[in-house]
């Protein structure tokens, strides 16, 4: 019996048709790669210092002298969030005295800012910080703020898949399209940070499962040959693209409503997409609508220039391959072995470490030294490169050996950043955007190798299982960046350390590059370390997978 592969060969690889579908779902990614990061700007918290009432009746001395000096990240300046007891500061001034000269300033008692804030406006014209004051006592609402958003991330990852499954892949891809668009436009009349919160929960549902459909769209509609390249750079280069182009948006907009306007807008041009992405063949013969696949591939053929045949599928191939039955398998198959139990160990602490320093990273770049906007580029552009070196590597070198080498190199450059001299930005910035390349790399890398670990009847409940850990870290990673308002070396030192000695780990695994995919538990690659007992089941793989390992890659944001 043929597969649905050799079915619908006669269309070829790359025709007129499969560009246009892997050019048009690449692009219905931008609006996630700014969506996906736009917290980097939105709640980017300015300089701040308590504001003094206008009727204080203060010497221009004084309101100079009102707010106490601190240390913040090694540096000296006024405290953000305390001042000088504002009633002590008037007596002072109308008896005449001098501050540092007649008045000790050490000695004086100090208050909360009792007035508010006053913001300076040099980088942002407004953000969710200045708006509602989240600063001092609840700082902790910006990396919540973040954090939820992932929160969504995870939701979104669980559900698309299922509803992709039952109600089609083009509704649920234009569906979330609609929910990340519609939401993000409603965000811009938020009244308060928890009603904002809640809607950006909801827009990283449908970032997230727009991202999952547009991928699971383009494997199923794309050749063997096309869909590699489209699910290892397309979708992730095209990412990049929209996350270089949010701090272009950000430096021409400073005001929060005003660029969340201006990044949802985009979204809109994905609506005549409607007319032209098809819906997939293989989900429609699924659910036996044969005759509506039918009439979608003859389409392409005439897109393509290519005569189709009188019969494209017939039926009693169609109903051999839909009457297969698959052994059921469930998520405790992943911990059954000693083996597999490792694997998924292993996986889970791995993907969590790569996606804690991938965000904590990228969320990371306005409290580097120099302008918050070309650091936030440099970010962005910094992954091409990064994706286009892991697909080199994917194709020539050993996986393991591969993403331990892209893992040390993140780690290791960011543990030196606190050795660089403080005059010396510049090399600081390189060494974190080093950081920064390390880990994409590893980010891109591990999706192949994690999906070539695991046999075939728990793949995908193995990759599942892993990237539901990559959310997590997600989750954890505005935290990472919120410890370097208590030292700024911190978050560095953290994601170093873990990447580290995530790159040790991943030295304990098997090696997959260049071996078949195994079909069955007891196939696996062992784990290194392990003691063994002696089996006598053969090693069985099929024709197609030792001719071409399948190279699988789901949604690395």
């Amino acid at each position: 019996m043929r597969d649905y592969d050799e079915l619908i060969s006669f269309l070829g690889e790359w025709g007129p048709f499969q560009r246009l579908i892997f050019f048009l779902l690449s692009a219905s990614i931008v609006p996630n790669g700014f969506n996906g990061m736009s917290a980097v700007f939105l709640a980017g918290a300015p300089e701040h210092r308590c504001r003094l009432p206008p009727g204080a009746n203060l010497s221009r001395e004084w309101l100079n002298a009102s707010i106490p000096r601190e240390l913040q990240g090694g540096r000296e300046g006024p405290s953000r969030c305390r001042r000088y007891r504002l009633e002590s500061l008037a007596n002072f001034s109308a008896l005449g005295l001098q501050p540092g000269r007649d008045v000790d300033l050490s000695q004086l008692e100090q208050e909360k800012c009792l007035d508010g804030w006053e913001y300076s406006r040099e980088l942002y014209l407004s953000t969710i910080v200045t708006e509602w004051n989240l600063v001092c006592e609840d700082d902790w609402k910006t990396p919540l703020t973040t954090s939820l958003f992932f929160v969504g991330v995870l939701i979104g990852s669980f559900i698309s898949g299922q509803l992709s499954d039952r109600f089609g892949r083009k509704n649920i891809l234009f569906a979330t399209m609609a929910v990340q668009t519609g939401f993000s436009f409603v965000q811009i009349f938020s009244t308060s940070w928890e009603m904002f919160t809640v809607l950006f929960l909801i827009v990283g549902m449908g970032q997230i499962s727009n991202y999952v459909v547009a991928f699971i769209l383009g494997t199923e509609i794309l050749g063997k040959t096309v869909r590699i390249i489209f699910c290892t750079l397309g979708v992730c280069i095209f990412y990049a693209i929209g996350y270089m182009l949010l701090p272009l948006f950000a430096y021409f907009i400073r005001d929060w409503r005003m660029l969340l306007l201006a990044l949802t807008l985009p979204g809109l041009l994905c609506i005549p997409l409607w007319w032209v992405v098809p819906e997939s063949p293989r989900w429609l013969i699924s659910q036996g609508r044969v005759q509506e696949a039918e009439i979608i591939i003859r389409k392409a053929a005439k897109t393509n220039g290519i005569t189709a045949p009188d019969v494209i599928f017939d039926p009693m191939e169609l109903q051999e391959m839909t009457s297969q039955k698959h052994q059921t398998h469930t998520i405790l198959d992943l911990v059954r072995t000693k083996n597999i139990r490792f694997v998924t160990i292993m996986s889970v602490i791995i993907w969590m470490t790569i996606s804690v320093g991938y965000f904590g990273l990228s969320l990371d770049t306005p409290n580097l030294h120099g302008d918050a906007y070309v650091n936030c580029f440099l970010s962005a552009v910094i992954e091409v490169p990064a994706y286009i070196i892991a697909w080199v590597l994917l194709r020539n070198l050993p996986r393991r050996y591969s993403m331990a080498a892209a893992l040390f190199l993140g780690g290791c450059v960011l543990l030196f950043v606190q050795l660089v001299p403080p005059h010396l930005h510049i090399l600081s910035i390189i060494l974190v955007m080093l950081g920064k390349f390390g880990i994409t790399s590893s980010f891109s890398i591990v999706y192949v190798y994690t999906a070539e670990l695991y046999p075939t009847v728990v793949r995908n409940m193995g990759v599942g299982a892993s990237s539901m850990a990559s959310r997590l870290g997600s989750i954890l990673s505005p935290y990472f960046v919120y410890l370097g308002a208590y030292d700024r070396f911190l978050p560095y030192i953290l994601m170093g350390s873990l990447t580290v000695l995530t790159g040790i780990l991943t030295l304990f695994l098997p090696e997959s590059y260049g071996t078949p995919l195994p079909d069955t538990i007891e196939q696996m690659l062992r784990v290194k370390g392990l003691k063994y007992r002696q089996t006598s089941n053969s090693t069985r793989v099929s024709k197609d997978e030792e001719e071409s390992p399948v190279i699988l890659k789901s949604t690395a944001f």
